[in-house]
């Protein structure tokens, strides 16, 4: 079956496109995707509840995943509309890559598990799921440096804003 393979890309190529048009640092919305990942593990459950309790999804593997899920993006989709942005477009290019690859590895398992996988894309899975840790701890360590290269705006940039 190759509709898991294009349910991953398709998030892939919407969370690259949703970073880069927003412009904003990987830094911050690797961290973000941290805390979402961290605060799905303590908040799986009650977040499991209540999107089964909105009766669009039927309870099971597919309302654990989307709860799962929307609890590691949701810190990150928020910092989107706010934080420090780049200014060229290779820089933007890098941090979206960045951002969608360290999602999907963060998404991998929740979404996974509501998937029926099998042959080449349970393969492809199998692997993900295996490099998993250390796409995530690689992802972790450039996003704390990328914040090392952030710099607040000055006083001349606040001032155009205004």
């Amino acid at each position: 079956m190759v509709i898991p393979i294009i349910i991953f890309i398709m998030l892939a190529i919407v969370l690259f496109f949703a970073a880069f048009f927003s412009k904003r640092r990987f830094g911050l919305l690797g961290l973000a995707l941290t805390a979402g990942a961290t605060l799905s593990t303590i908040w799986g459950y009650d977040a499991g509840l209540v999107v089964s309790s909105t009766g669009l999804v039927s309870e099971g593997h597919l309302t654990s995943a989307i709860a799962l899920s929307l609890v590691t993006l949701l810190p990150a989709i928020l910092l989107l509309f706010h934080g420090y942005s780049y200014k060229n477009e290779i820089s933007r290019v890098v941090g979206s890559l960045c951002f969608a690859l360290l999602a999907i590895a963060f998404l991998t398992v929740p979404i996974g598990s509501a998937l029926i996988l099998s042959g080449p894309t349970q393969t492809a899975y199998d692997f993900v799921v295996a490099h998993k840790s250390i796409i995530i701890s690689i992802g972790v360590v450039i996003a704390v440096i990328d914040l090392f290269f952030t710099k607040p705006p000055s006083k001349k940039e606040r001032e155009r804003r205004r």
